[in-house]
């Protein structure tokens, strides 16, 4: 599982590519009419200065104009008819024009020579050339579709912004042509290398950089579709513990799905936890379980197909009773257990420190010495409550032992009837940025007269730190509140413009704002308390998940693309530089 954890990580850390846009299509909007503002401005000061203010001033509205009318028109060209990416691409392409008209006017004062017409026409060649790549990699154009209608928007702006008796002169500048031409060509063989930069695995880079983008405007049809073109089959296990009164009147369930929350808001099963939540009729914390990405379902039909089957769950065990809590601390590693019947209840957490996915090593280890100890079922959950970089192999060990001291603690402790009350925030205007659909929960266990809290937020991990000030704010009420756990749900309530691609919990919203909501869910789970009985649930069912080898040929064609778009780069701004000394 390593290398597909450093697949995922080398995919995660390239997400900050996908924030160059900017957020709003209105800011590229003003800021492409700014841009074509400067390219009149720096045209006619620049190249034209012998010119009447008259001949100048009135191309500027004709110049935005004729730009304003191909940026809508661009949409009609488009495989998704989006102005919003018409906009971000005319904006940037617009912006290499009017850097090499200013570029000119620069290298003739620095270098002392006259300016050379040229680089108008080389400028909106370029504008052409970067339209070429755009539309092929972003925009769902075919190669020869880009060729044909990458000039529209420049040469329409060109002949409004040059006087018609410049025409011929300026267009038939032979460097502006052959410097124009060569980018032309270099965007022409970019396109199809980095198209071709992910195969034999993915057969077209494009498409799904594409299909990525239209997942990012809620249209996940296509990115689903590949992915479910990789995704392999499996069965995967799902271990619940039921919970109810006596008289059956009330239930609350504690959920362990094997699969893995992802890939990505809004697609597949991103929002799993909530599915399940609500499913269960919004009585249940929907935990992490040790599991990682591989364990992506990569389609709504594979979740469809999972919550439809969840229902045919099998009671392996009941009773009445359970231990008290075992909390074991080693290092950074913490582990709290519980013992219902013969069944280890085990929640393991760095915080604040933060780690990534518990890796399935430690999973398979614990699972190996309570089989030892002869355990019946070990229900693990990674408490995802604080951000960090992928387990260190020293606080993986740390874990490891506090773990198997936790189980040989739980070996020797009592039993003692269980009494229970469960509340959420459904009632409760909690509604943040950095909190899921499924909001905040809190279940208060009655153990040998004392009471144990367990909180719950469907969020993607917690804020260093914010674990540990909300616990403390429970002590000060003289409440024991022995974990937070968070659901590591992929949903996002807003899209959020920043590295992670998510707001964890506790990033907007502050600890103490979660401490008052959490204490108020708290007194009212107390409220709710009453004698309980429990059922473990097992479940097994057949989908279709990600795997791992979807993230190695992701990682592959997206960091073979970054390397040859470094390369072209690199080039294209030496070939840019020469220009400058001519």
């Amino acid at each position: 599982m390593e290398k597909e954890q450093d697949d995922v990580s080398s995919i995660h850390n390239r997400f900050s590519l996908t924030l160059v846009n900017p957020g709003s299509h209105y800011f590229s909007l003003a800021a492409s009419m700014g841009v074509g503002l400067v390219i009149v401005l720096a045209t006619y000061f620049g190249y034209f200065n012998n010119l009447g203010i008259e001949e100048f001033w009135y191309r500027i509205p004709m110049v935005l104009g004729v730009l304003a009318i191909i940026q809508v028109l661009d949409t009609r060209f488009t495989k998704k008819k989006e102005y919003s990416k018409s906009l971000h691409s005319s904006l940037f392409g617009n912006m290499l024009w009017v850097v090499t008209i200013l570029m000119g006017i620069l290298s003739s004062v620095v270098l002392g020579k006259n300016i050379e017409l040229f680089f108008i026409t080389f400028g909106m060649i370029l504008f052409a050339s970067f339209r070429i790549g755009i539309y092929t990699t972003t925009l769902g154009l075919s190669l020869k579709k880009a060729w044909a209608i990458a000039f529209i928007q420049p040469l329409a702006m060109f002949f409004v912004l040059i006087p018609q008796e410049s025409w011929y002169t300026i267009l038939s500048e032979p460097l502006g042509i052959i410097y124009g031409f060569a980018f032309w060509i270099i965007a022409t063989v970019w396109s199809r290398t980095t198209d071709r930069a992910g195969r034999p695995g993915m057969e077209s880079t494009h498409k799904t950089i594409q299909a990525y983008l239209a997942s990012q405007g809620n249209d996940f049809e296509d990115a689903e579709e590949l992915m479910e073109q990789h995704a392999t089959e499996t069965k995967v296990g799902t271990s619940q513990i039921k919970f109810s009164s006596k008289d059956g009147s009330n239930e609350f369930r504690m959920v362990l799905p094997e699969i893995h929350p992802g890939p990505y808001h809004p697609v597949g099963g991103s929002n799993i936890p909530y599915l399940i939540y609500k499913n269960l009729e919004s009585s249940a914390m929907v935990m992490h379980s040790i599991s990682d990405h591989a364990l992506n379902l990569p389609s709504r039909n594979e979740v469809n197909n999972y919550l439809k089957n969840l229902e045919n769950s099998v009671v392996k065990e009941e009773g009445m009773t359970c231990t008290e809590p075992v909390i074991v601390q080693i290092n950074k590693a913490r582990v709290t257990g519980m013992l219902f019947g013969n069944n280890p209840l085990l929640m393991l957490s760095l915080s604040p420190h933060g780690m990534e996915d518990i890796p399935s090593y430690i999973k398979k280890e614990i699972e190996q010495y309570g089989k030892n100890r002869n355990f019946t079922k070990i229900m693990t959950i990674d408490c995802h409550n604080a951000m960090g970089e992928e387990i260190s192999s020293e606080d993986g060990e740390d874990l490891l032992k506090a773990t198997k001291s936790c189980l040989d603690s739980l070996i020797t402790k009592d039993s003692f009837p269980i009494e229970l009350g469960y509340a959420n925030s459904n009632d409760m205007d909690v509604w943040t940025e950095d909190l899921a659909k499924g909001g905040l929960g809190i279940t208060c266990l009655k153990i040998n007269n004392k009471k144990y809290f367990l909180g719950w937020a469907d969020a993607n991990n917690m804020e260093n730190g914010v674990r540990e000030k909300i616990i403390k704010n429970f002590e000060d009420e003289g409440h024991n509140l022995l974990e937070i756990c968070t659901s590591d749900t992929h949903y996002a309530a807003v899209k959020a413009r920043n590295r992670n691609g998510y707001y964890q919990l506790g990033l907007i919203t502050s600890a103490d704002k979660l401490s008052k909501w959490f204490l108020e869910i708290a007194e009212n789970a107390v409220s709710k308390i009453s004698s309980a009985k429990y059922e473990i649930l097992e479940n097994e069912t057949q989908v279709k998940v990600m795997g791992q080898s979807i993230y190695e040929d992701y990682s592959k064609a997206l960091e073979n693309s970054l390397r040859i778009t470094k390369m072209f780069v690199i080039g294209g701004l030496g070939l840019f530089i020469t220009s400058l000394f001519l």
